[in-house]
């Protein structure tokens, strides 16, 4: 600005202008040096931006989330966005399960295949050849890939969420999306469980929701084998799942009496 003013009153001066004139040309001139300082800061702006490489909207999918199947059906409902990938190595892992000589791993095995299958026909997976030949084991390979892809990793492995989110790598975990999507049970709320086991205080049933939520019921151990109305007292939220307490709607009534 000290420029243009300086500037201004040069040409003021050539022109012999008055000085009122030379300090609306300084000005004038500022304005200009300032604008064009900041057109080249804003066309420099998108290039630098360009540089930055983008998450991976890719998601690499474990076994445990392939045998546990219910990705295939997510998919099928359309909420779930990006290419879904699954490694060469995590291929390895369902072959070794498939020819064990375990009937119950085995079967996880075949179901994983299966799956996949299903996932192909849906257009939604790809297999890629990607390895991480210094990891130890097929977990620390997946973490590392999806480290250095930028990608999110699908699983329903516990310790695999948790040593994935302390490295630094997003997880989508399956069992979480179920949770969530449980329909939400009030406090005050009437339902009908069946008492099916005891539970672990004494006097406790316990029973289970349609969506397998877990109904621990006060004073129910009396009732096993029974259905019965409950009225529900809490709620509480675990890394395992919903658990809902309640008591016996007759108990409940006797109370408020």
């Amino acid at each position: 600005m000290v420029c243009a003013a300086v500037a201004g009153a040069a040409l003021a001066a050539a022109l012999r202008l008055p000085l009122g004139a030379a300090a609306l040309a300084g000005a004038a001139l500022g304005a200009a040096a300032v604008g064009l300082e900041l057109a080249v800061a804003l066309r420099r702006e998108p290039r630098s931006a360009a540089r930055v490489r983008p998450p991976d909207a890719a998601k690499l999918l474990d076994t445990s989330a392939i045998i546990d199947g219910r990705i295939a059906d997510v998919v099928t409902t359309g909420y779930l966005e990006g290419p879904l990938l699954v490694p060469r190595f995590v291929l390895r892992e369902l072959q070794r399960l498939a020819d064990g000589a375990d009937p119950l791993r085995r079967n996880r095995g075949k179901r994983g295949f299966e799956i996949l299958k299903r996932l192909q026909d849906l257009r939604s997976v790809e297999i890629v050849d990607a390895d991480v030949p210094g990891a130890a084991d097929v977990d620390a390979k997946l973490v590392e890939l999806a480290r250095q892809r930028g990608s999110r990793v699908v699983t329903t492995d516990y310790n695999l969420n948790r040593v994935a989110e302390l490295s630094g790598v997003s997880v989508l975990n399956v069992n979480d999306l179920a949770n969530a999507l449980k329909p939400v049970v009030l406090p005050g709320e009437s339902l009908r469980v069946q008492v099916l086991r005891e539970g672990k205080e004494p006097g406790q049933g316990v029973g289970f929701l349609e969506d397998g939520t877990m109904v621990v019921v006060e004073q129910g151990r009396r009732l096993l084998g029974q259905e019965v109305p409950v009225v529900v007292t809490s709620a509480l939220q675990t890394s395992a799942g919903r658990m809902v307490f309640a008591r016996l709607r007759g108990d409940d009534e006797a109370r408020d009496a």
